[in-house]
């Protein structure tokens, strides 16, 4: 299965992004070749939609999960509609979350927000 963890840094051991709409970068995991690949997120610097674009990006990379800290409703809607489930990352880092998933020990995010709409605008 591939996962796409949102990440501060093109590097394995690279902190979780807090924010996904706005990660800079998607760390991209399969858990079965166990290879790894990073992604730009083009959506990062968008003025509006941010989180819906990269939710489309996201998707288009035919992952199976999502490991985020959190994500806002219309980009959930996005990845749901996709049979993406999303899961909730701990303070840790990129690798120990993976670690974490594939031994079953993240939970599903359930507490989706509004989201930070004009988070871009000036």
């Amino acid at each position: 299965m591939r996962i796409a963890i949102p990440v501060d840094e093109k590097s394995i051991g690279a902190s979780v992004c807090q924010s996904f709409g706005r990660a800079p970068y998607f760390l991209i995991y399969d858990t079965d070749s166990k290879e790894s690949e990073f992604i730009n997120n083009s959506a990062a610097a968008s003025q509006g939609g941010a989180g819906i674009k990269t939710a489309q990006a996201v998707v288009d990379y035919r992952i199976g999960a999502l490991l985020t800290p959190r994500c806002g409703e219309n980009a959930s809607e996005v990845i749901n509609a996709a049979n993406i489930k999303i899961y909730k990352t701990t303070d840790a880092s990129a690798p120990d979350n993976i670690n974490a998933f594939i031994n079953g020990k993240l939970s599903l995010l359930d507490e989706i927000h509004r989201g930070f709409h004009n988070h871009g605008s000036k």
